[in-house]
């Protein structure tokens, strides 16, 4: 709060601290307990219009089942064991196409942005490969692999890689030319250059790339299994949805909800272990 205090000859400037700056635990607590009551209150009062909407017939409950006729289905399922096969397959394959895209996509994002001869000659190729859209690449892979699971890993790597790789080229252009300088005056050998100056300046932007590239792993692993796999939670979504069997559909649909926010927090929190100089993407709320 500022005012300003008359005077006869000049007015002075008065600023008087917020309870942001007077009180700054008590002010991020209350923040923090608004932000967590709006992510839950937010969705649950969806959930709940979707209820009423089913049960007081606004809906049509056949095509869009009531929520909990979602719950008790996705229970009986997996107390019965049905449906963690799927779940296992397309996690399985998310995690194994998901490795091998990240590594390669550091790897190669690495040397790029470190040598801008090797950038000159590859960046165009990649560039191109970049914009086509990763399931147009799902035949060639099947052509490449047969059926089984080399398309499916091979598809998610492609699409993991190619995040990474922009992500930490990106990156490692970006350290400013000062920081290498110094490594060189102090007579760093190439790997005690990578271990002390590309490395930590690099990686956070790295792992961002990562986190989406966890999201986007789920969404293309979902749309393979409809084309080319028996089993996974994409074949339960679009096999159920052809039987008309819109409650399993939308256990599908759930659970890939839930593997895609676990998946991407899981890589948030190994980034928040790798990076701990880093700033933070989930700190005190801004007012």
């Amino acid at each position: 709060m500022t005012t300003i205090a008359p005077d006869r000859e000049e007015s002075v400037l008065v600023r008087r601290p917020g309870p942001h700056e007077l009180h700054p635990i008590r002010t991020h607590r209350r923040r923090r307990a608004l932000e967590l009551s709006l992510a839950v209150a937010v969705p649950l009062a969806l959930i709940l219009w979707w209820q009423l909407a089913a049960t007081q017939g606004w809906i049509d409950p056949r095509v869009y089942p009531a929520p909990s006729t979602i719950l008790s289905d996705g229970w009986d399922r997996a107390t019965a064991g049905d449906l963690w096969p799927d779940v296992w397959a397309t996690t399985r394959r998310v995690l194994g196409g998901y490795t091998i895209g990240t590594a390669a996509g550091y790897a190669l994002g690495l040397l790029m942005g470190s040598l801008s001869l090797v950038r000159a000659a590859l960046e165009p190729l990649l560039d191109a490969l970049y914009v086509v859209p990763k399931l147009a690449l799902l035949p060639i892979f099947l052509n490449m692999f047969g059926l089984g699971e080399g398309p499916q890993l091979a598809l998610v790597a492609a699409t993991v890689f190619f995040f990474v790789w922009i992500s930490t080229m990106s990156a490692v252009i970006a350290i400013p030319s000062g920081h290498r300088d110094a490594g060189q005056v102090f007579g760093v050998s190439p790997w005690q250059m990578f271990r002390h100056v590309l490395l930590p300046a690099s990686l956070p932007a790295v792992l961002v790339g990562a986190r989406i590239a966890a999201g986007v792993a789920v969404l293309v692993i979902v749309a393979s299994e409809q084309i080319a796999a028996t089993n996974g939670l994409g074949h339960l979504i679009f096999d159920s949805r052809a039987l008309f069997e819109n409650d399993v559909m939308f256990v599908g649909i759930v659970c890939v909800a839930v593997l895609g926010v676990v998946f991407s927090e899981l890589v948030r929190v190994a980034g928040r272990l790798l990076t701990p100089w880093a700033p933070r993407d989930r700190g005190r709320g801004q007012s």
